[in-house]
């Protein structure tokens, strides 16, 4: 038997390449789009990719499953509630898929959505029992999958679910069963996922909290409260999922001059500017989008802009391309019409307009300085409630990240805003969105609410 595992950093996606090497048989379990991987590690292997298996229909990420298929030949496998609408074949619960000698035993595990299932693999050169288990988004390292990304009104009947499928499908198994999850550390579908990205399902029987907890209403309780944001786009996600992800074929470099450009950016295209922030600052296009091209280009970029949005890219190297537009696709974004060709020295000379200056960044003192100065300062806090509640800057104003693209207008473009969460990170996100909606003045916490508390600085916990 083969298994590998593949993982994508930010997103904290993880696939898995699953092969009996006697009869050259191989399925890819939760592929991502990014379909050339598994076909090199399969050659390298000489197995050949046969089944290609979803735990569940994503809504954090794109699935590679029909670009796959195009490639391979292989069939798709869903479980039945996914009501997925592409050519597909049913799984259902208690089915045994055999790749020669290697016998994946599905298992019906419904709790983060209804369609989820978690697939026991056995080797049955050395024994007919389960050896590993491949658990997408059910059991995580240190984790469960959260139960609201089909929709909020469905999470505590699917948290009683979830409560179900580990107390009746997981604890029962045998504490030696190796467990890879479908996510690791960086993912938004558990709370506070591990950064190991295997485990045993002993180790978390003991120190998982979610599988200590043996009443149902406790249980629920727990798997309900204290989630983080939702993923940005879940829900078209989810639809590009269960309609089938357009195949994109062979990524290659498409460069667009200034000319070419500027007739997509009178028709509202995005320009998305993915160099470092050092030369953003020191020159960029006014309105374009500033995201580094870095592992978290593909969590921030769906709170930034529309998910239709047309985008054109502006590159610190051509050789990003291929990385970047992988990174869009990952989150639905497949309308990227290539990269601007010219430099910003070229579009400079044209008479074109070119500024400089951003968001600038801030020290938590800095902010006390001034909300004592009485500045007229907006504070948006991104967090989600729970956090909010916590304790937050004295005057904040709790707008989620998730929310912000929404409720923007509530806010006024000519005066200074200053823009902080847990640490620092989100903040980047919301202050570029605020940079592209025209705002004046941008303030970014350094640090966050972590280092406002860290400076000593008091906090204020009522609700706004």
């Amino acid at each position: 038997m083969y298994i590998q595992q593949f993982f994508i950093d930010g997103l904290g996606c993880a696939s898995y390449l699953v092969g009996c090497e006697a009869f050259g048989l191989a399925a890819v379990v939760d592929p991502d789009r990014d379909v050339q991987k598994y076909l090199d590690a399969a050659n390298e292997r000489g197995l050949k990719i046969t089944h290609i298996l979803e735990t569940h229909l994503h809504a954090d990420h794109v699935s590679g499953n029909t670009e796959l298929a195009a490639r391979t030949g292989a069939d798709i496998y869903v479980h039945e509630n996914g009501n997925a609408e592409f050519p597909h074949i049913p799984l259902k619960g208690g089915e045994i898929i055999e790749l020669g000698n290697v016998h994946l035993h599905v298992r019906f595990t419904p709790g983060h959505t209804p369609d989820s299932v978690s697939l026991l693999v056995a080797d049955t050169t050395r024994a007919e029992e389960p050896w590993m288990a491949l658990t997408g988004d059910t059991l995580f390292v240190g984790d469960i999958g959260r139960p609201d990304l089909v929709g909020l009104e469905a999470a505590m009947g699917l948290a009683g679910d979830m409560y179900h499928t580990l107390q009746h499908e997981f604890l029962p198994l045998h504490d030696s069963l190796m467990i890879y999850p479908g996510h690791g550390a960086g993912s938004l579908c558990g709370k506070s996922i591990g950064s190991v990205r295997s485990t045993s399902l002993g180790f978390e029987k003991r120190h998982n909290h979610a599988l200590t907890l043996h009443d149902k209403d406790e249980f629920i309780s727990y798997a309900t409260s204290s989630l983080p944001e939702q993923p940005a786009n879940h829900t078209r996600i989810k639809k590009m999922n269960r309609r089938g992800p357009k195949v994109l074929g062979e990524i290659t470099p498409k460069p667009v001059s200034i000319q070419a450009a500027i007739p997509h950016f009178q028709r509202g295209a995005a320009l998305l500017d993915t160099r470092s922030k050092e030369a953003y600052v020191a020159k960029h296009i006014p309105g374009s989008v500033h995201l580094e091209a870095d592992s978290q280009l593909s969590n921030r970029v769906g709170f930034v802009l529309p998910s239709d949005a047309p985008v054109i890219l502006l590159l610190k190297n051509p050789e990003d391309y291929r990385r970047v537009v992988y990174s869009l696709a990952r989150v639905g974004y497949d309308n990227v019409i290539g990269y601007l060709a010219d430099s910003l020295d070229t579009w400079e000379a044209l008479g074109l307009p070119i500024t400089s200056g951003d968001v600038k960044d801030i020290e938590p003192a800095e902010l006390n300085e001034l909300i004592v100065d009485g500045s007229g300062l907006q504070i948006v806090d991104v967090r989600e409630p729970w956090e909010f509640m916590q304790g937050h800057v004295p005057n904040a104003r709790l707008v989620p990240l998730g929310q912000l693209m929404n409720r923007i207008d509530e806010l006024n473009p000519e005066q200074p805003v200053a823009v902080i969460c847990a640490t620092g990170s989100r903040s980047q996100s919301a202050a570029a969105l605020f940079g592209r909606q025209g705002f004046k003045t941008i303030y970014n916490v350094r640090g966050g609410t972590y280092g406002w508390m860290q400076n000593g600085l008091p906090l204020e916990q009522d609700v706004r």
